[in-house]
């Protein structure tokens, strides 16, 4: 019995496969997966005193390009807000106007919430 149970042991480095017998699968273009990741969402937030914020997340970029778009998108709305985490916070209800900035710039973006 030890010598079948011995003969059952696979070498660790042979694996099984399977062939189809048909063509290797093309690698979807990079760009078209960039779209798909990126999702930018903007929803608003209420806060402490019936505060509304605008909260935009999902922005692609590094810090500094974040830092830009930001400070763009504040001067486009004509108001406050800061980001935190990569989350960009507006003061105030500017769901329209981040929406069109944003397209502008040719992001897709989504609202979410109610």
């Amino acid at each position: 019995m030890l010598s079948s149970a011995v003969s059952r042991v696979r070498d660790p480095n042979a694996r099984l496969v399977y062939s189809t017998g048909g063509e290797a699968p093309s690698q979807p273009r990079v760009e078209a997966q960039r779209a798909d990741a990126c999702r930018i969402r903007i929803r608003l937030d209420r806060r402490a005193s019936d505060r509304v914020v605008t909260v935009v997340t999902g922005l692609p970029g590094s810090e500094p390009e974040l830092g830009a778009l930001a400070k763009a998108l504040k001067s486009a709305c004509g108001t406050g807000g800061t980001v935190k985490d990569g989350v960009l916070e507006l003061q105030g209800d500017h769901r329209d106007k981040v929406e069109s900035a944003l397209a502008a710039r040719g992001l897709r973006s989504k609202r979410s919430g109610g």
